[in-house]
């Protein structure tokens, strides 16, 4: 690991972040961030929702509902981007009255984290833009949480930029989610050093266990992924320290609109949650490198 960025001092827990009705960092369990990537129909995400916030309740995760309204990076220009930010803000806000979860949705412009801030309980910065400094503090100003995906091209020490404007435009309630870096063409690889490393800027950090296991571009006009290391990459997460887990998850991921390949089947989500939960358990959460 490069030492010019960052240095390594006295360990200290987290801060809390408080999203709806789930509490995130510092001793608190472990949080689960899911759900499909894309919303697709309404009665998909109420039924997904139901499903994931029940397994979790049966499993011990407090949960935190996850889809987007508008997929704004597809690698072609006519994939499946979502409803749009009117009828998907709609939706989500219909998944927090009937489900009683939180919900995150990403969003892509500064008058969308306005409009998006008044339904969500956590705004997300997506990893491409998580450098975009008018996108952030547009954030940071709806007065909700905001989860930033480190950029595929950032060191985790660089994410401390991210956090200051954050904090410098009003908001401390941060936070930072891992995604992979870009190992050459087509590949994402995690560097489970990145865990601590974020954890040191005193926020929690949630890790993408599904969209880290992604092959950006690798079938042409849309991305792959090996689905088949989610688990394994998860539970070594759990054992780095992190606070949490973001897993898109869908009834049928090969018939899915966008992330196919990458995302959880719905019937094999329990089982999962059930093999991190025992590592959460054994392993904690571990101490933080304060940079």
């Amino acid at each position: 690991m490069a030492t010019e960025g960052h240095k390594n001092t006295t360990p200290r827990m987290t801060r809390d972040v408080s999203v709806g009705n789930v509490r995130v960092g510092g001793r608190h369990p472990h949080v689960l961030i899911a759900g499909p990537c894309v919303i697709e129909s309404k009665e998909l995400v109420i039924e997904t929702a139901f499903a994931i916030a029940g397994i979790a309740r049966e499993v011990g995760f407090p949960c935190v509902f996850k889809s987007s309204y508008d997929k704004a990076n597809r690698s072609a220009i006519d994939s499946y981007r979502g409803p749009g930010i009117h009828e998907g803000l709609a939706i989500l806000q219909t998944v927090k009255d009937t489900v009683g979860i939180p919900v995150l949705t990403d969003v892509h412009s500064v008058a969308d984290a306005q409009q998006a801030g008044q339904v969500v309980d956590v705004v997300q910065i997506p990893a491409f833009l998580c450098r975009q400094t008018d996108l952030l503090i547009a954030a940071a100003q709806t007065g909700k949480p905001v989860n930033v995906k480190k950029g595929q091209f950032l060191s985790p020490w660089d994410m401390r930029n991210v956090v200051n404007k954050l904090e410098e435009s009003g908001t401390k309630h941060i936070l930072l989610t891992e995604r992979g870096c870009s190992f050459g063409y087509n590949n994402l690889a995690v560097d489970m050093r990145s865990l601590p490393v974020m954890r040191g800027l005193g926020c929690p950090v949630i890790f993408d266990a599904t969209h880290s296991v992604q092959l950006p571009g690798g079938m042409g006009r849309q991305s792959s992924g090996q689905r088949e290391f989610i688990a394994p990459l998860a539970r070594a997460a759990a054992a780095a320290g992190c606070d949490g887990f973001f897993m898109e998850v869908h009834p049928h991921p090969d018939d899915a609109l966008s992330d196919g390949p990458t995302m959880v089947p719905l019937h094999k989500l329990k089982v999962l949650l059930e093999e991190l939960q025992q590592v959460c358990l054994a392993s904690g959460k571990g101490s933080a490198v304060t940079l």
